[in-house]
């Protein structure tokens, strides 16, 4: 028999107000009054606790029906508190016929009146996605794919990169970032494709919105960051997210010598072996480590330090190509011809298609005199990499000078038109066509280089090259800016100062060209190193790449010392610096050393490469009429139009 009669159905389930010990009891009687509860404590988020010692807050009615039922309350309880957790399910309050559900029918009748309490609680609930029905049952919620398709997605945007498919790789990005904002590198790889396309500003942008989405917490996207601000020349703003990165990971070896790199190019040698040395303790060191303290100690003409580090480096990593060449162009420097030659071989076992190890010994064979062992290497390297324009170019260059002007053309074309931006191209072919006496072609040669980009070392070197031109043609007002502008991008050109005064002396303005030369030894950047040396550096990744190219040129030297007259005479009295050595030893990668190796080339490509010596020039020529052309978008052509500043004098 019950105390209260039911509803047949509850509206809607509510929390429970009762602890098993509070729920009302059952009776035989009918003749009792009906009692009253009492409430819960006003905090409602906790239930009181249930134990066996708790008396109950109303007389027991019947010990045998209390005994009956000790657990039945609970159970109940326990059911009604996971059908409120239940929300999307529309629970009702029917009676079953056997009675079992007396206890949770009373406790609806109970609660079904609004009370303070029940306010509290509904305003609660509304506030807990938990008690959300639409949350479970709509389909508005996007669901999150798999992590390995975040992989996936990464490998195919670079590989699409890497065929110039830049839009399909950016919408593969930026949905990336949208499934998974809290990971870098889509933010990293995104940013490195629009600074290819030289869109910085808005690669500048998916850094920002990086670092706000990790929180600041991702070193990758401040040192990325970090490097295109160094490339557009904010030089304070680079150091300061170099510093973020290293704050935000202190591990994290490419941050420390990307901005040790910068201090370099600052000419803040003590600066940069501060940094470095900071990374070879947080770091470790690695190739790239001793390989970056090996070219300082290069640098200070102490060899024999810089040959010890270096062998540490192929020690760290014998595969790593960019220390055998950097060693190899240190013997190279030395004259030490045999000893190069042993290290550029063990460049091109250690990595058998790196475009810069054949470039590099082809341009070495060339220069000693072994011309045909030379144009065979960087026939090798344009058969493993027929969209390198370089190596076209150092073959046009070598074919010029021993061989005819038509072939160097054909070459220089098929370079310019595999990547129409690479100015050294456009210069080295302009030089070809002075040297001929094709004045007019080559203007428009230099003219072109130039709407490329005005401001980089490579358009210094174009301007100092068409002042020598007007300066031959008799047009030596305009020689002279041209000078001028040259040396307002690279003010530390030696040759370009003395050129210019070599132009004075020769219209008898003495006076004049003895200033020039003063005002070239007083504007000279003098940096000193100390012969205190630290055992490790390091580098880890591109930023330094490009930094290093330049760093590590040995014909433009970052410490920038005034050049020996006599290795001048000759390019001086020539007029304008012969692009062969400048454009194609720029690059210093490394390979590994073994002396008294007996290294068979043909052997080598034929088992490793699985190329025919014999059939070299065959793929020269297939290579020239089935190679696609590299698509030029409108922007480009846009850039190009409007960043032409130098006009024909």
């Amino acid at each position: 028999m019950r105390l209260f009669s039911t509803s047949s159905s509850s509206p809607k389930p509510n929390f429970p107000l009762f602890s098993p010990s509070q729920n009302p009891k059952r009776s035989t009687s009918k003749t009792l009054p009906p009692f009253k509860t009492r409430l819960p404590s006003p905090s409602f988020l906790s239930l009181p606790p249930c134990t066996a010692n708790s008396s109950p807050s109303f007389p027991v009615l019947d010990q045998g029906a209390d005994r009956e039922d000790s657990l039945e309350p609970k159970q109940d309880t326990f059911k009604k508190v996971l059908v409120v957790r239940r929300p999307v399910m529309d629970v009702s309050g029917e009676e079953n016929d056997d009675g079992s559900e007396d206890g949770e029918a009373e406790g609806d009748d109970v609660i079904s009146k609004p009370s303070g309490i029940d306010a509290g609680l509904e305003e609660f609930a509304k506030k807990m996605p938990l008690f959300e029905p639409e949350r479970g049952e709509s389909g508005g919620t996007v669901e999150k794919p798999l992590a390995v398709n975040l992989d996936l997605s990464l490998y195919k945007a670079r590989v699409l990169a890497r065929k110039y498919r830049y839009e399909e790789a950016e919408n593969i990005l930026e949905k990336c970032i949208c499934y998974w904002p809290e990971d870098g590198r889509s933010y990293v790889t995104l940013g490195k494709i629009l600074s290819k396309q030289a869109k910085r500003t808005e690669a500048r942008a998916v850094y920002e919105r990086g670092c706000q989405a990790t929180q600041g917490e991702n070193p990758y996207i401040w040192q990325c960051w970090a490097v295109l601000e160094n490339k557009m020349g904010n030089i304070r703003r680079a150091r300061e997210l170099f510093d973020a990165a290293t704050v935000a990971d202190k591990r994290h070896i490419a941050a420390w010598h990307g901005w040790a790199v910068l201090e370099l190019k600052q000419g803040n040698v003590k600066k940069a072996r501060h940094l470095l040395a900071k990374g070879l303790k947080f770091c470790g060191g690695n190739e790239y480590v001793y390989q970056t303290l090996a070219l300082l100690e290069a640098k200070a003409n102490r060899y024999e330090q810089a040959r010890y580090l270096f062998r540490q480096a192929t020690k760290c990593n014998p595969k790593s190509c960019a220390s055998w060449l950097a060693w190899a162009q240190l013997e190279v420097q030395q004259e030490n011809n045999r000893a190069a030659r042993l290290l550029f071989e063990k460049a091109v076992q250690a990595s058998p298609k790196n475009r810069f190890a054949w470039h590099v010994w082809g341009v070495f064979e060339a220069n000693i005199g072994n011309v045909d062992m030379g144009r065979k290497l960087l026939k090798i390297g344009h058969a493993l990499n027929p969209r390198d324009p370089v190596l076209l170019q150092s073959l046009a260059l070598l074919e010029y000078k021993h061989s005819t002007a038509n072939l160097a053309r054909v070459l220089f074309r098929r370079a310019s038109e595999l990547d129409p931006r690479h100015q050294p191209v456009w210069i080295a072919w302009g030089w070809m066509e002075w040297k001929e006496g094709n004045i007019s072609t080559a203007r428009e040669l230099y003219q072109r280089a130039l709407s490329i980009d005005s401001t980089t070392e490579s358009a210094a070197r174009c301007l100092q090259a068409w002042g020598v031109l007007e300066q031959r043609a008799g047009n030596l007002s305009a020689a002279r800016r041209l000078f001028r502008s040259s040396l307002n991008i690279n003010s530390q050109s030696y040759v370009t100062w003395m050129t210019w005064a070599a132009l004075e002396e020769d219209q008898g303005n003495s006076v004049r060209a003895e200033e020039i030369r003063n005002l070239y030894f007083q504007q000279r950047t003098e940096v000193v190193d100390d012969a205190s040396w630290v055992t490790g550096f390091l580098d880890v990744i591109d930023p330094a790449l490009d930094s290093i190219k330049r760093l590590l040129n040995l014909d433009q030297g970052l410490i920038n010392k005034a050049r020996e007259p006599s290795k001048d005479a000759e390019s001086i009295e020539d007029g304008a610096e012969e692009p062969f050595l400048t454009t194609s030893l720029g690059l210093n990668d490394g390979n590994d050393i073994g002396y008294g190796s007996r290294f068979d080339l043909n052997a080598f490509i034929k088992d490793k490469l699985s190329l025919d010596p014999s059939k070299l020039d065959l793929l020269m020529e297939n290579s020239g009429k089935s190679s696609p052309k590299r698509v030029t978008s409108p922007r480009r052509m846009w850039r190009s139009q409007t960043r032409t500043t130098m006009t024909l004098p």
